[in-house]
């Protein structure tokens, strides 16, 4: 197991580092279909770009597993006067986190240039209410490291409205074992869906049902899984959510039973939490007030399916996230023990 939590945390580190906000996830998906067929899996792709992967089981029926590789970003929405960048969200970061971040803005050209969020009352020195001030897109700007003053001169630069804004994730491994990174949510859990294929293969497994992974790249804007492959089941391996009123921490997988799109399959819950149970997993189950998923989506897309979400415990969601090995483990046991089951 060892070996395979090391390659999950590799290609979570690789996964980090390659910008992908909702909408803009070519990159991300031609390095998920390298390692798919690496590992010896095809990929196949439905048009707006989510890419499946099939596994052959010993039965008729067919389990999902989704999780998301598109993350939380901004675009470019217009430029200033003087020479500065307004700009809209894409999904729902905290914005007060993301005073003084560093982006990076990619032109319909491919040029790229570096910048920095910054509020409007940028300077203590300057502005009576830089510490107070609403920190939101309306009450925030990108500078940008060039040597501009007017809203021509970034115009020259080629930078227009509708150009993707990349925020730094800050990807760092501790000794003690956490990862911490903006987009943890939903990048672990993309590494450990890769983890399972890897382990399928390396140790001959066939599971029970047919699999078909679903690496979805619109689910932070709500539709990742609204279109789905025929399947019986869905599980999203998404985040687990840890802060008052849960019980989930970072070293746990998470069971999900409900969330703000409404409770979850109670047969698919229940044989999750025995699964957990029964191999001594360290484990937790919770309700999510402010939360949707892909099996949301593909529901509200009309599938006729039973839905599940589990994931390992993550801290500070769409902010500055942290995670532990021993939650991406309990999570990986718990996928392995599901599609055997």
């Amino acid at each position: 197991m060892k070996n395979t939590i090391d390659y999950i945390i590799d290609l979570a580190i690789r996964l980090l580092k390659t910008p992908s906000p909702s909408g803009y996830c070519r990159e991300i998906i031609a390095l998920i279909e390298k390692e798919a067929v690496e590992l010896g899996y095809p990929v196949a792709f439905t048009k707006k770009g989510n890419a499946i992967i099939s596994v052959e089981g010993k039965e008729s029926r067919t389990l999902g597993l989704s999780a998301h590789v598109d993350t939380l970003g901004a675009m470019v929405k217009s430029i200033t006067s003087s020479g500065n960048l307004k700009f809209t969200a894409i999904g729902g970061p905290i914005w007060p986190t993301l005073d003084g971040e560093y982006v990076t803005i990619k032109t319909r050209s491919n040029a790229t240039y570096t910048g920095t969020f910054l509020s409007t009352s940028p300077s203590a020195h300057v502005f009576k209410d830089s510490q107070t001030k609403e920190r939101s897109p309306e009450q925030m700007l990108i500078r940008i490291d060039e040597v501009v003053s007017s809203k021509d001169d970034v115009e020259k630069l080629g930078i227009a409205p509708g150009d993707f804004v990349f925020i730094d994730p800050k990807t760092t491994l501790t000794k003690s074992g956490y990862l911490k990174s903006r987009f943890l949510d939903d990048k672990i859990s993309v590494a450990i869906l890769f983890g399972l294929l890897k382990e399928i293969k390396e140790q001959n497994l066939v599971p029970l049902p047919n699999l078909k992974l679903i690496i979805s790249t619109y689910e932070e804007v709500g539709h990742g899984a609204s279109s789905i492959p025929e399947v019986d089941e869905l599980i999203a391996v998404d985040m687990g959510c840890i802060g008052d009123d849960l019980s989930c921490t970072e070293t746990m997988v998470s069971i999900c039973c409900k969330d703000s799109s409404g409770p979850y399959d109670y047969e698919v819950v229940s044989k999750l939490v025995e699964l957990a149970k029964k191999d001594g997993l360290d484990y937790a189950t919770d309700i999510y007030p402010y939360y949707g998923s892909d099996v949301s989506s593909a529901l509200r897309g009309g599938n006729d399916i039973k839905g599940g979400l589990i994931g390992p415990g993550v801290h500070a969601s769409h902010g500055m996230e942290r995670t532990h090995i021993k939650a991406v483990q309990n999570t990986l046991k718990l996928l392995l023990a599901y599609i055997m089951a």
